[in-house]
């Protein structure tokens, strides 16, 4: 069995990014490790939040609801702030991830790997998906610790199949889910400028974590404070499979090719 470790920018990207494959390689025996690189409080601000509550406070006991659900053995903060999106004033914050020192962050996350002595370490793919600032700073983080960590840990990206996305919009559009003047392009740029995901040759691993996608949703509705986790939730069954039914990856330094299947032995 393989202990896996897996750092995720904000409380949420966990259930909605890699959740499925959190849950499957839980049920199969793996000890799985969550580390979140921010505390998530520029997110959305809860209507409900009790006296002497703050964001952070809720977001927390968001990720402790949603790692009972998957599966998740042990979660760790790095202590860091939420830097907001490319260009906002949060950016620049002096706690922020994304001018947070990286070989200090990488020690933060070098110290998890070692005391779990991990055999894998999960990050995003070299722009975070579609270029946040903290989820690009998680892949040089990632990166890092990998090098500092004393016994150097297998290592994954995890991102979204650009093809996959293509694919299914036009599918819609066909099945007259999206009308035919919709203006959404699914190669448009993202936050950094640049496509989301990546195109499918460069994947390495494709995850279908269908069965147990109502694990996923279970998840995700534990943070049920974040605006963004609610339209994910509004989905009918079908979309939402079909949006959050598979789950990819890149695998640095391998050869060339796409497994479906689950990426731990």
């Amino acid at each position: 069995m393989s202990t896996i470790v897996f750092l995720h920018a904000h409380p949420d990207d966990e259930a909605s990014g890699s959740g499925g494959t959190m849950r499957l390689a839980a049920d199969a025996g793996h000890r799985v490790v969550c580390v979140f690189a921010t505390d998530g409080d520029h997110g959305t601000v809860p209507a409900d939040l009790a006296e002497g509550e703050t964001v952070v406070l809720r977001r927390r006991g968001e990720a402790a609801a949603a790692a009972q659900v998957l599966g998740i053995a042990r979660t760790e903060w790095l202590g860091y702030a939420d830097s907001g999106m490319s260009g906002w004033e949060q950016n620049e914050a002096e706690r922020s991830f994304h001018r947070a020192d990286t070989q200090e962050a990488a020690r933060r996350l070098a110290t998890v790997v070692d005391e779990e002595e991990a055999d894998v370490l999960v990050g995003y793919d070299w722009h975070g998906g579609y270029g946040h600032p903290d989820h690009v700073k998680v892949h040089h983080v990632v990166h890092r610790a990998a090098g500092l960590a004393a016994r150097r840990p297998r290592l994954l990206e995890g991102t979204m199949n650009r093809d996959a996305i293509r694919r299914q919009f036009l599918a819609a559009k066909e099945a007259g889910l999206v009308t035919e003047d919709a203006d959404w392009n699914p190669d448009a740029v993202a936050d950094d400028g640049n496509p989301f995901g990546t195109p499918e040759a460069e994947l390495h691993w494709h995850v279908d974590v269908r069965r147990v996608l109502d694990v996923k949703r279970e998840a995700l509705a534990c943070h049920g404070s974040q605006e963004d986790v609610a339209w994910m939730l509004a989905m009918p069954t079908e979309q939402f499979a079909a949006a959050f039914g598979d789950e990819w990856f890149i695998e640095p330094g391998r050869a060339p090719g796409l497994v479906v299947g689950e990426p731990f032995p």
